[in-house]
């Protein structure tokens, strides 16, 4: 099983708690960890994390057999709703019954603690602060073409495998093999799924009007402080204002690049 098939599979516990009728705190511990196994995804740290548990591993090789709370790992923790998702899985891992199940349940624990003793807990509240705005989905990086980012990619030391960077105003997806040191950038339809979920929450209502998109982007660079998401009406045509803070870059996105990508779920009715 590869790294991404255990966070993968590690969702599916998170995914086994979760019920319609839960109280708020359970609703918040179970996004947690959610959220923090995607986000080792989506700051392209699969492989990191896992050189993470083979450490772990290696000091204790009866750690996935552990009773709860035993393996403990001393954590740079301050008080926030991912110490609260370690403790309930810690608790949890008594109440599966079989071992694959408890593996699992520890890979998420594991998760929690990869992102608080590397540091990283400022970004991942960052990070879940980006989900509950329902902010673009992140990237890494941002190109103006194709042959920048190849370079880019060729001359990393570890690229962030999985994660998303800019090329040319669309996603791409860094797909990086560390076995055969395959480097590949094939192009990704998150924006554009993205893009529809906010057409279908609700209307877009611009908030700014242009007749050329060269005074758009002129506007949006001039911003001190540019908003991370905005309508914009150019031309008669919708656009996206979004402000990536991370790799501080200002992009104007097309509503038009939705077209096609919308899911029907209405319901066709039985002929008779």
């Amino acid at each position: 099983m590869t790294i991404l098939d255990t966070l993968n599979e590690a969702q599916r516990i998170v995914g086994h708690y979760w019920k319609e009728e839960q109280s708020p705190e359970q609703a918040r511990i179970l996004g947690c960890a959610r959220d923090a196994l995607s986000f080792i995804c989506s700051t392209g740290q699969p492989y990191r994390f896992e050189d993470y548990r083979k450490r772990l591993q290696a000091e204790n090789p009866s750690r996935e057999r552990s009773p709860s709370g035993t393996d403990r790992v001393p954590a740079m923790h301050e008080p926030s709703r991912d110490l609260a998702a370690e403790g309930f899985f810690e608790r949890s891992r008594d109440e599966l019954r079989s071992e694959p199940e408890r593996a699992l349940a520890l890979v998420i624990i594991d998760a929690l603690r990869f992102i608080a003793s590397t540091g990283q807990l400022d970004d991942f509240n960052r990070y879940l602060q980006e989900l509950d705005s329902n902010e673009p989905p992140r990237v890494v990086a941002s190109f103006d073409t194709r042959e920048q980012a190849e370079t880019w990619l060729k001359n990393h030391p570890s690229p962030p495998h999985c994660a998303s960077i800019l090329i040319a105003g669309r996603y791409h997806t860094v797909a990086y093999d560390r076995e055969t040191n395959g480097r590949y950038l094939p192009p990704s339809r998150d924006l554009e799924y993205y893009l529809v979920s906010l057409k279908q929450d609700s209307p877009p209502t611009a908030t700014a009007s242009f007749d050329t998109r060269q005074e758009a982007e002129a506007w949006l660079r001039a911003q001190s402080a540019p908003p991370r998401r905005t309508w914009a009406l150019i031309s008669g045509e919708l656009y996206l204002a979004v402000y990536h803070p991370n790799v501080n870059h200002r992009a104007l996105y097309p509503l038009s690049m939705a077209d096609g990508f919308e899911i029907n779920t209405e319901v066709e009715p039985e002929s008779t």
